[in-house]
């Protein structure tokens, strides 16, 4: 592989992890939002509790309440996934626990209820969901607060650079990682604004969509200790493409392998 010639600022700005600290994310698969489907939607106790029994390392994602509460939730908006509508953000933590998920009897999970039910069993993959517009420090230490304590491996990640920034800065023993916002960035545009999100984030692993794959940025990254996810592996095909290009693939449906 040809050296980059940002490869002496990768190192200075984005130092890559001790190998200690990321080397369990290698070791899994990991079921996109649980290990979701008929009688157990994304990101519900039941996909967990499938995803545990096979054994998969889980991806899930975090939305904050009204009143500052990390919840385990997808959508910006109740619609899609609930019999309510509305914002998520519009709503106490206690209100949204009550709220049933479509095609099931669970309701939905706040981050420590997650935490609660995986105890370690399986390593976790946190995305936070933010907005470019929104402050993300108190939902970062609402994130934070949770994970106190918590016995078993796992790391945090979001798309926005300032989310892992936040945690190298106060929560540096917290392994963070930056989902590339690499979606129709070509050419020089995309090259710098991937170097951009990089130096701010200073990321121990990456998450790459399973479509940018394969990636020369991706794999300079991997050379110098950076492990990389990728999302969403939904086919065998995809699965021989993380399996080539990746360290772990964030997969569902048929992209799980069998015998996972």
């Amino acid at each position: 592989m040809l050296l980059s010639p940002f490869a002496p600022i990768d190192r200075w700005r984005a130092p890559a992890p001790p190998p200690g600290k990321i080397a369990w994310i290698g070791e899994h698969d990991y079921a996109h939002r649980g290990l979701h489907g008929d009688g157990a939607p994304e990101n519900s106790p039941a996909a967990f509790a499938a995803a545990i029994a096979r054994s998969m390392g889980i991806e899930c994602d975090i939305q904050q309440s009204g009143d500052g509460q990390a919840m385990v939730f997808h959508d910006w908006e109740l619609d899609r996934l609930t019999g309510e509508s509305g914002a998520v953000a519009g709503r106490s933590a206690a209100q949204l626990e009550s709220i049933t998920l479509l095609g099931s009897d669970d309701t939905m999970p706040t981050l420590r209820a997650f935490l609660g039910q995986v105890a370690g069993k399986v390593p976790l993959l946190i995305e936070i969901k933010s907005r470019a517009n929104q402050r993300i420090v108190s939902l970062c230490r609402a994130v934070r607060r949770d994970l106190e304590g918590y016995r078993g491996a796992f790391g945090v990640m979001s798309f926005d650079p300032r989310v892992s920034r936040w945690f190298a800065d106060h929560a540096p023993h917290i392994a963070r990682g930056l989902v590339m916002p690499d979606e129709n960035a070509r050419g020089f545009r995309g090259c710098i604004r991937r170097r951009l999100a990089l130096w701010h984030a200073r990321p121990d692993f990456l998450a790459y969509d399973i479509r940018e794959l394969p990636s020369a940025f991706a794999a300079s990254q991997r050379v110098r200790g950076i492990p990389v996810a990728t999302w969403t592996v939904r086919s065998a095909e995809q699965r021989n493409v993380a399996q080539a290009h990746a360290d772990a693939p964030i997969a569902e449906g048929a992209g799980v392998r069998q015998g996972a």
